[in-house]
């Protein structure tokens, strides 16, 4: 049989690009750009070229494992696995309460269809308070900012790439790792037509990385001062009396309360600590105001910082000073074809922090979730409450969360724990229970989360590019089986968990007066809806009862299609958008540029954009604190691999050279000092510990400050992953205790934070320190 060629979204990071498949049997052998893909247009990274050699990784797991009497895990039949979970978790939660459980949700979840859809419900079914995830080590900060801008963590603008101007960018490097919180296909290839057109980039990071060097301004801040940075730029823009907030004039309350809260952060008083110069400051504030169209945006580096919250809060005042929020060319917010419709423009219900609190060490929940960094606390401290068991679902925070040994420690007391993972790593290596989600290739894709965040609105859907192997259930059915497992009905079809959604869905929608199938039967409804899975139903109906949706139009669905790949949504309208006409066109519909969404968006009790709100206003004293703080001698950043994400790549060979390496970067002029040498082994201490790494001397990284990557540390024993064992690297994050949150967010302090270097000999004696 000839090799067989099909269209996949790659599911390997927030990119999203279109892929073509070449397949041969059962297995994939190529994979290139694709060019019809409506989004992407062709454009590939590393990672998406090695697609057919992740997906055959002859350590994935194909079956579950459980764990024996004699405390080993062993390969076991499906049944035999969710007999298993059923017998133990729903008999803890009902003998000690759901806050006995523990729910561990990895951010791999995002990346595939089943980890967007079954994860709410396996909470609500868990019950629990205690749930954890990747969040809490990344944006969770945006999300806090925006819930208290906008009413809506989820309403996070991103900036328009294709038509701005201007575009100030902090603590990301999207050359790298291909943009986060702003879903761009070709990020390095926007950034060069900006160039192009005579726009501005301006990058603000202490490494001089390659979205540095493509810069026309590169400002090396020091780590950690970044919302110094952006309160003397806000304190320019009212001295200076450049705000212009266009027409979101009359829908914006806490303007003067802004402007009174930055008057003390000028840029002489930040210069010192951020040590930025004072003039270069304001030519900043200047350029940002006098641009046509401009953007400001914040990343990782920007989040995971003990002012993450603040930093990411005062992003978008800055754009909503200049009127660049919800501006073509500015920062808009998408409108994904999943997305609920726009609503009548009102007062909403808002946002709160703190609805309740960790039961150890107090933390505050943010969007129902506790920080990561609290786990380990949370399940080794005795009393009512205790987490007992685990469910963690395509999590290893053994690697990505502070203080692993701490973590793995605390997992391996647990009385029962549930993976649902394709390795056994360094967390899943604790489960009693592994249940493995097949290959990529055989599973379908739809991006739920990344399409929300994306700089044009387009919808794409992959069906399986190669058929499930006979008695294997996809992650769609292992999610539900766990769902019904949690809840205490192991005995029930899967296929209930995903028609229960949609009853309730189209009882709401036939309920509400504002609905286009209000009053309808909802029986009749369902009764519409295609697709091969209750997945794909699922999808049918949130494209019908979306913003580019006709609900149930009569005969919606059966009418003829004759446009060409790469439909526009000039053609949805009358007909709207369903499962059939999107698998009609495999390489994606066009929904056509990022447009203005607010005041419909809004979702305040004020109905109006609240740009002072008292969570920020209360935590301001702590920025200015930091005015007079004394900086420390040496502190460590993290840093983005093109080949790696996280520690997903690192078992795959294609992906393991280049500059995907674990060495602590350092600037010669603090290697000369401190007697290190290019390729030293050196010891990097921290407030949780130490770990060892080779020296890598470079002048990309400023001085002050030294650079580990995130993900490493694949040296436990136990796992199976045969490529990233052999090159283990070391883990970053347990160089931290836990103890360093932005305390808003409940985000763990991953950059900017104190470290000592100890140069190793080769006896491995200690040379000279590096005190702080």
């Amino acid at each position: 049989m000839a090799p067989q060629h099909a269209p996949r979204i790659c599911p390997l990071c927030e990119a999203t690009c279109g892929l073509t498949l070449t397949i041969d049997g059962t297995r994939v052998t190529h994979a290139r750009g694709d060019r019809d893909d409506v989004f992407s247009r062709g454009f590939i990274c590393p990672k998406g070229a090695s697609f057919g050699e992740l997906d055959a990784d002859p350590d994935r797991l194909t079956a579950p494992l459980v764990r024996g009497e004699d405390g080993t895990l062993r390969e076991a039949g499906w049944e035999e696995a969710f007999d298993l979970v059923a017998a133990r978790l729903r008999p803890m939660i009902e003998a000690y309460g759901p806050d006995c459980v523990g729910a561990v949700l990895g951010n791999p979840n995002v990346h595939t269809m089943a980890g967007q859809l079954y994860p709410p419900l396996l909470l609500a079914a868990l019950g629990t308070r205690n749930v954890f995830t990747a969040s809490t080590l990344d944006q969770m900060p945006k999300h806090v900012s925006s819930g208290l801008l906008f009413g809506d963590p989820f309403a996070i603008p991103v900036p328009d790439l294709d038509h701005t101007g201007h575009l100030l960018l902090l603590g990301a490097n999207p050359l790298e790792s291909n943009g986060s919180l702003c879903t761009a296909p070709d990020f390095p290839g926007k950034l060069k037509a900006l160039r192009a057109r005579g726009g501005t980039l301006t990058v603000v990071d202490p490494r001089r990385t390659r979205t540095a060097r493509l810069a026309d301004r590169h400002l090396a801040i020091r780590p950690g001062t970044d919302a110094l940075l952006l309160a003397a730029v806000a304190h320019v823009l009212f001295e200076e009396k450049l705000t212009d907030l266009g027409r979101l004039t009359d829908l914006v309350d806490g303007v003067a309360e802004v402007r009174e809260a930055t008057a003390g952060f000028t840029p002489e008083a930040v210069a010192s600590a951020c040590d930025l110069d004072a003039g270069e400051i304001r030519t900043i504030a200047r350029e940002l105001a006098a641009a046509p169209t401009a953007a400001v945006y914040g990343r990782v580096g920007s989040c995971t910082v003990e002012h993450g919250t603040l930093t990411s809060w005062l992003v978008d005042v800055l754009n909503i000073l200049t009127g660049n929020l919800d501006r073509p060319g500015g920062a808009l917010f998408p409108l994904s074809a999943t997305d609920r419709p726009p609503r009548k423009p009102g007062p909403g219900k808002g946002f709160a922090l703190g609805r309740w609190t960790s039961r150890v060490g107090g933390h505050p929940e943010a969007k129902s979730e506790l920080p990561l960094a609290a786990l380990a606390e949370e399940m080794e401290t005795p009393g009512e409450g205790q987490i007992r068991a685990v469910v963690a679902v395509a999590a290893n925070p053994v690697l990505s969360a502070p203080d692993g040994d701490r973590l793995d420690r605390a997992l391996a007391g647990l009385e029962f724990m549930v993976s649902v993972d394709p390795y056994l790593n360094e967390t899943s290596r604790h489960a009693d229970v592994i249940l493995p989600p097949p290959p990529p290739s055989r599973s379908a894709h739809f991006d739920f989360a990344f399409n929300g965040f994306a700089v044009r609105n387009q919808v794409r859907y992959s069906p399986a590019a190669i058929p499930l192997e006979e008695g294997r259930p996809d992650e769609s059915e292992i999610l539900a089986r766990l769902v019904l497992a949690a809840a205490g009905t192991p005995g029930a079809s899967p296929e209930v968990v995903d028609e229960g959604v949609i009853d309730r869905t189209l009882a709401t929608a036939v309920a509400d007066p504002r609905s286009p199938v209000h009053g309808r039967d909802p029986r009749e409804l369902s009764a519409h809806l295609t697709g091969l899975t209750g997945p794909e139903r699922r999808l049918d109906l949130m494209l019908r009862l979306g913003p580019y949706g006709a609900g149930f139009a009569p005969n919606a669905e059966d009418a003829p299609d004759e446009s060409a790949d790469g439909e526009s949504a000039a053609s949805l309208p009358a007909q709207g958008l369903t499962l059939a006409r999107l698998l009609a066109h495999p390489h994606g519909i066009d929904l056509g540029p990022l447009r203005p969404r607010l005041p419909a968006l809004l979702k305040t009790r004020s109905g109006r954009i609240e740009l002072f709100p008292a969570p920020l206003a209360a935590d301001l004293p702590r920025l200015r604190a930091a005015l007079a703080a004394r900086p420390a001698a040496l502190v460590l950043v993290g840093r983005r691999h093109l080949r790696s994400n996280n520690s997903w790549m690192h078992n795959v060979p294609a992906l393991t050279g280049g500059s995907n390496r674990c060495t602590l970067q350092i600037h010669p002029a603090d290697a000369a000092r401190l007697g290190i040498e290019d390729g030293v082994r050196v010891r990097i201490t921290a407030d949780g510990g130490a770990v060892e790494a080779p020296a890598e001397i470079t002048d990309a990284v400023r001085t002050g400050v030294v650079s580990l990557p995130h993900g490493w540390g694949h040296d436990r024993p136990g796992t199976r992953t045969t490529v990233a064992s052999a090159r283990p690297g070391v883990n970053v994050n347990q160089l931290l205790d836990g103890s360093r949150l932005d305390p808003l967010s409940g985000t763990a302090v991953l950059n900017g934070f104190p470290v000592t270097l100890t140069p190793l000999t080769g006896d491995r004696a200690p040379a000279r320190t590096a005190h702080l």
